[in-house]
């Protein structure tokens, strides 16, 4: 039976098809649709499905689960691996029972990420095998394979999907959904499960030996395909493997191609091919991780082979491949006619420029606006990853590292002796993630700083999942709703305030009173997402600009989209994508912004 499916909706079927019994992850782009697909199947297929507080957590609680017999995949974007990567890497000394895929997907070009890193290094590092699907047919089948492997060799396996394989939609061939499951029994093992340093060590031993079994494993794998023809070849990976066989059929050569699926590469297939060919050109997104495999094993099989790739800089190092690129690099290797690359042309020159933006009447929009008015434009603004990174144009985002970073970066300006304002932001979701130990440090160490923690009672920008503040579970189901109030005078703030950024003036004097407050100050901006107050059916009726407006553009320097001014006359405008927040109408300093009048 074939079924037309996303990328991470053919992965999530795998999952299923494998008989996993707990999945977790935590949201990001290209990531999220894998859970949100299992979620509203949990209960019907008997799924612990959860998103967890953050990746480390994800990882951690799909061990115990693997551990415990069951077969569990944990799910994050290519950043999130680097919260996870503690217990990733002991993992691999430990091993599994139960088989546990860790599934990262990569994000080549960082459509919507801060680094473009390549998750196969994580796997290298941690001597792990590592699945580099190429489309979702692919995805899904390389993981209910993951699952398989994982067992046989008793380790985690890594599957790792890009951008363009996750939020591609295919025909794939879906088989039985697997529902029957072994009995879960934790098996008490200290030697194998506690890692104190007399454990890790011979544990280390193990893997190491297993590194042969996973060369094995892999050798044979329907996903390394070799075709033999002239001597002139292209070794490629992934996706990259798709747009180098369309390259060589567009440029009908005589070229042999190897396409790559696993890691580490079958020794078997690429020493034949290498043997066989003069010049070969390594096609790869990010990292020469197969270009190193490639020179190694020449210095073995072919010294004199001409091997080219990324360190010779015909295939770029960064950003996003494509079968243009694909195309020319092959062509260049085979001195044939190169091709233009496709652009806009005229279009570009035209298209209005579309710099991110937050929402009309979103709510951080307005808490910015009253942090800019209560601290002015000399403080400094540490931010975080999340939707209100958006508002960098706002004159309130100095910094954006990672997710938490903000107020542990807010902390570290102001240890280094630095005497300006101190006023950083992060939101719920971010600081239920990784930010209450940076908040626990500020306090402990006494910085004096303010923390902006804007509620929107949702994880926005990877897509409104829940989140443990909220009281809704991924499936759905009513829990604890955690207080962020609570938490951040637990961990010892003392001034601790919450309040509706749409109140612009009451916010402005709470910022100003938490800046003049010597010690550590919170304000928790509380105001529901917009998108989520619409879905929920919540309606404020719309405002308009009224014959008081004298053109000083003040509400159009504030930013909402919904506001306009046309500049063939002399008064701003209103358009239909006003939400009914009424910020507009209370920074106006006319009186010229009014609620729409019923008729």
């Amino acid at each position: 039976m074939r079924e037309y499916l996303l990328g991470n909706a053919a992965i999530a079927r795998g999952i299923l098809e494998a008989g996993a019994g707990v999945v977790t992850g935590y949201p990001g782009t290209p990531a999220s649709e894998i859970v949100e697909t299992l979620a509203p199947l949990a209960k019907k297929y008997n799924v612990h499905v959860e998103w967890s507080v953050n990746e480390k957590v994800a990882l951690e609680v799909a061990i115990g689960a693997s551990w415990a017999g069951t077969r569990t995949a944990a799910v994050m974007k290519h950043v999130g691996l680097n919260v996870a990567a503690d217990p990733f890497m002991t993992l691999a000394y430990t091993g599994v029972r139960g088989g546990l895929v860790v599934i990262t997907s990569d994000d080549p070009f960082c459509h919507s990420s801060q680094n473009e890193q390549d998750s196969r290094r994580y796997a290298q590092f941690a001597c792990i095998p590592c699945m580099d699907p190429a489309d979702p047919q692919e995805a899904k089948d390389m993981t209910l394979y993951a699952f398989e492997l994982s067992e046989e060799l008793e380790l985690p396996v890594l599957l790792r999907p890009t951008t363009r394989v996750s939020h591609a939609r295919a025909d794939v061939e879906v088989g039985e959904i697997e529902e029957n499951r072994a009995k879960p029994e934790f098996l008490k093992n200290p030697v194998r499960w506690v890692a104190l340093p007399a454990h890790a060590r011979p544990r280390h031993s193990v893997l190491l030996e297993k590194q042969a079994a996973i060369k094995t494993a892999l050798e044979k794998s329907p996903w390394n395909q070799l075709v033999l023809r002239g001597e002139l070849g292209v070794i490629a990976s992934g996706i990259s493997g798709l747009y180098a066989e369309e390259a060589i059929k567009q440029l009908d050569a005589d070229i042999s191609i190897l396409h790559i699926g696993t890691f580490p590469p079958p020794d078997g297939l690429c020493s034949e091919f290498i043997r066989h060919v003069d010049k070969v050109i390594v096609i790869e997104e990010l990292e020469p991780v197969l270009e190193e495999y490639v020179e190694r094993v020449a210095r073995v099989h072919n010294l004199d082979l001409n091997i080219l790739g990324k360190r010779t800089g015909h295939i770029p190092r960064e950003g996003e491949l494509d079968s243009c690129i694909a195309r020319n690099a092959i062509a260049s290797m085979a001195n044939l006619p190169l091709v233009e690359s496709p652009s806009l042309g005229e279009a570009a020159a035209i298209l209005p420029p579309r710099p991110p933006a937050l929402c009309p009447g979103c709510g951080h929009r307005a808490a910015y606006y009253a942090i800019r008015k209560a601290f002015g434009k000399d403080a400094i603004f540490p931010s975080d990853i999340g939707c209100y990174t958006l508002a960098v144009d706002m004159g309130t985002i100095d910094t954006c590292l990672c997710m938490g970073a903000s107020i542990t970066l807010a902390s570290g300006i102001r240890f280094s002796g630095e005497e300006r304002d101190i006023c950083c932001s992060i939101g719920d979701s971010t600081f239920l993630h990784t930010g209450l130990p940076g908040l626990l440090n500020a306090a402990y160490n006494r910085a004096r700083i303010t923390i902006a923690i804007l509620d929107n009672s949702t994880t926005a920008m990877t897509g409104h999942q829940p989140h443990p503040g909220t009281g809704v579970t991924a499936c759905g189901d009513k829990t604890k709703a955690v207080s962020i109030v609570s938490l951040a005078k637990a961990l010892g703030a003392d001034f601790v305030e919450t309040v509706d950024p749409y109140d612009v003036n009451a916010t402005i004097e709470t910022f100003r009173r938490a800046k003049d407050y010597q010690g550590l100050s919170v304000v928790i901006a509380k105001q529901v997402c917009v998108i989520n107050e619409r879905r929920a059916g919540i309606k404020r009726k719309p405002f308009m600009v009224n014959e008081n407006c004298t053109g000083c553009r003040e509400c159009v320097e504030f930013g909402c989209p919904a506001i306009e001014f046309e500049e063939d006359s002399d008064s701003a405008r209103i358009n239909m994508l006003c939400t009914g927040c009424g910020v507009c109408a209370q920074i106006c300093p006319y009186d010229a912004i009014e609620v729409v009048k019923d008729r």
